[in-house]
């Protein structure tokens, strides 16, 4: 009996939804957490999330595809206005958008600004998703999620529903996911089972790599750092037991200055983000990796648009 016609069994559900809101509010880490694996590269760096990554979780009643955006921010740069565009196009293809404030920040203007943009989209409906709440105590996370209610009626603004998770902590990540379902269309699955993302697999490794470039120069090079996949191929000569996967990539800087940074002393730096990013290649892709990585230069890409292009913006 098909699903549609049991009376007793709830037919099943799949569709979109995207997590908003300001840099660093906890969007990758919740893509991550409700998937179960990493799809979505995280730092406490604002801005770190690029492409639209999306993460696909299976359930017997549904699956629910996971839009990563990067954060709804003033643009100061062209790559700061054409990822404010991925946002708001993604906004416009979603089944239902879950708006993130972070449980330890006080609502700002960021969040108003989110919201207010949020509030010219009629038809979509929106979840209201307080994050950290492993970083607070409950007095602080009951005035923040009063904070959340008033501002959608401010805004005029009807939650379909308000709720506080932790990633980290893994508290109410599940319940999340069962409030997502109900606001999802009636369909069958919309990707394959097992299946947990719809990135390229040269995406992904580029993304672990600039994750892992990120992670030490934090303060000086937030934003100057680009990785580009140029290769991906099985070593030949291998015995079918023993493969390896010979990936050479560049990671782009904006200026020469920049270059000593990421290197380190006796490149010792470059070592260290090679290891680490292998580490995660080689979990994602499930085969032992040699990984090249070079650094080279590309003069302000973040400004120019012939750059932004060759960078995959």
């Amino acid at each position: 009996m098909d699903n549609a016609s049991s009376p007793t069994q709830a037919p099943h559900r799949a569709g979109f939804a995207c997590f908003v809101g300001r840099p660093n509010a906890g969007k990758s880490t919740l893509t991550n957490a409700l998937v179960g694996t990493k799809v979505a590269i995280t730092s406490s760096r604002p801005q770190t999330t690029r492409h639209t990554v999306r993460g696909i979780v299976h359930r017997p009643d549904a699956q629910l595809v996971l839009v990563d955006t990067p954060g709804l921010h003033k643009p100061r740069t062209l790559l700061g206005e054409r990822l404010n565009d991925v946002v708001r196009t993604t906004w416009a293809e979603v089944d239902v958008i879950g708006f993130c404030l972070p449980a330890d920040q006080k609502l700002g203007p960021g969040d108003r600004f989110i919201a207010a943009e949020l509030a010219k989209i009629k038809k979509t409906p929106k979840v209201a998703i307080v994050t950290k709440t492993d970083l607070v105590d409950s007095k602080t996370l009951a005035e923040q999620l009063l904070a959340v209610d008033r501002l959608g009626q401010e805004l005029g603004i009807e939650w379909a529903e308000i709720i506080p998770v932790s990633a980290v902590g893994d508290k109410q990540v599940s319940l999340l996911s069962d409030l997502l379902v109900p606001l999802l269309p009636k369909s069958p699955p919309l990707y394959p089972e097992g299946d947990l993302t719809d990135e390229p697999e040269q995406v992904m490794v580029a993304e672990l790599i600039r994750e892992a470039a990120l992670e030490g120069v934090r303060d000086e090079l937030p934003h100057s750092i680009a990785v580009v996949v140029e290769e991906m191929l099985p070593r030949e000569g291998r015995p079918e037991n023993k493969p390896l996967l010979d990936i050479h990539a560049n990671v782009y800087i904006e200026r020469p200055s920049q270059k000593g940074i990421i290197i380190g002393p006796k490149g010792a730096r470059l070592k260290e983000v090679g290891m680490r990013s292998r580490k995660h290649i080689e979990a994602l892709l499930g085969t032992p990796v040699f990984l090249d990585l070079h650094v080279k230069v590309a003069k302000d890409w973040q400004r120019d648009p012939k750059q932004l292009r060759k960078l995959g913006f």
